[in-house]
């Protein structure tokens, strides 16, 4: 196990080294191609900004697992024998074809991102870009299975069934629901994304809280995975806290989306017999931030009849703003109850069901907090 804490801690350094690196340099790059930020209605920064900066997450995120993975062979014949042991397994067969899938949806979501970045896509063009990429992830075999078999055992109709009919069955509705989570989770990080500092945050915020969640249970591929995007993005983030010198774009928000949904779904979050499975739903704390955002931005949308597809700044950050609050303090304030929510989801895999439901009512208690907080400070200016 020792052996693996120097691998995180290599992987967190180089990841951030590279990236800090590789910020700077595609900030440069931005402004001389003219791939900027404009100021705008619904933008908080008055000059433009530079993006591509989530060309350097991807790319530092790539190039640091691609550099470390080849180099896996000639670390073996040095004599690192519990590499044999404690890593390969990792990369079996059975492993290589989800891990292809996985980076093979990461390359059609940054692509869509970047196109987007230069040339803004319609709703419906990006949609579809993030359901190609889930697709292919899913087809690699990656896919939500637990409790979806028990469940469909007590519908009535099920009895009437084949057993390759009842496969089928449970294959396309894990299939649904799993790309239903990647697409809604890779739109809600890209909804995030709309202060200086944010969305980088929360991600790292959100990926070492997963990175809780898989050590207990010993998944120390992912786990690495895990640190080498945290140093990704955190690089970019010192050149993204407030004042901004470069923004992620949509490439590096879809993509920060993407990769959280899809460790969510590869990850096992039940880790010994006093956890309940309801400790599945680790991801859905660390991820509650921005989920929340958008489920309330959709309902105020929807409230006033508006298009749910229409952009504007009514995002809980610009929320805590309208309330008195400058946009560095909302972004801190958000970066706290990710922490304490993510916290909670680290936990969660160590409890039994008793202790799951009031760390589950504990949660949600804060958030109805903030709502009733948010709402007693619009009537007050309102009188």
């Amino acid at each position: 196990m020792g052996n693996w804490y120097v691998i995180f801690l290599i992987a967190l350094a180089e990841s951030f080294i590279v990236s800090l690196f590789l910020t700077y340099l595609m900030g440069i790059v931005a402004l001389k191609l003219n791939v900027v930020d404009q100021p705008g209605e619904r933008k908080v920064h008055t000059a433009p900004i530079p993006l591509l900066g989530g060309v350097a997450i991807f790319l530092t995120f790539n190039i640091v697992i691609g550099v470390n993975l080849l180099l896996l062979e000639p670390a073996q014949a040095l004599g690192f024998g519990w590499i044999e042991t404690q890593v390969l397994p990792y990369l079996g067969d059975d492993t290589w074809r989800p891990l292809i899938g996985v980076f093979a949806g990461g390359l059609v979501i940054f692509l869509l991102g970047v196109v987007d970045d230069i040339k803004a896509l319609s709703p419906e063009v990006k949609l579809s870009g993030q359901i190609v990429a889930a697709l292919i992830l899913v087809l690699s075999g990656i896919r939500l299975d637990l409790f979806i078999a028990p469940m469909l055992e007590n519908l009535p109709f099920i009895e009437n069934l084949s057993q390759a009919a009842f496969k089928n069955l449970q294959v396309a509705l894990s299939a649904s629901i799993t790309m239903f989570w990647v697409v809604m989770m890779t739109n809600s990080m890209n909804l995030l994304d709309n202060m200086d500092g944010l969305c980088g945050g929360i991600t790292a915020i959100a990926a070492l809280s997963f990175f809780l969640c898989l050590l207990p249970g010993e998944q120390y591929f992912l786990c690495t995975l895990l640190m080498v995007f945290s140093g990704s993005v955190t690089g970019f983030l010192y050149h993204n806290l407030a004042p901004a010198r470069i923004f992620m774009g949509d490439a590096g928000a879809m993509f920060c989306g993407y990769l959280l949904s899809t460790i969510a779904v590869l990850g096992t979050f039940v880790t010994g017999p006093d956890s309940t499975h309801i400790s599945v739903i680790a991801p859905l704390l660390a991820l509650c931030v921005p989920i929340f955002d958008t489920l309330s931005v959709v309902w105020i949308r929807w409230r006033k009849g508006e298009s749910i597809m229409k952009g504007d700044k009514r995002h809980f950050s610009h929320r805590l703003v309208d309330q008195g609050m400058t946009g560095r303090q909302a972004v801190e304030f958000i970066y706290l109850v990710a922490a304490i929510t993510g916290l909670g989801g680290a936990l969660l895999v160590q409890l039994n069901s008793f202790g799951t439901v009031i760390l589950l009512l504990q949660t949600i208690g804060l958030f109805l907090l903030i709502v009733l907080l948010m709402k007693a400070k619009i009537m007050t200016k309102q009188d």
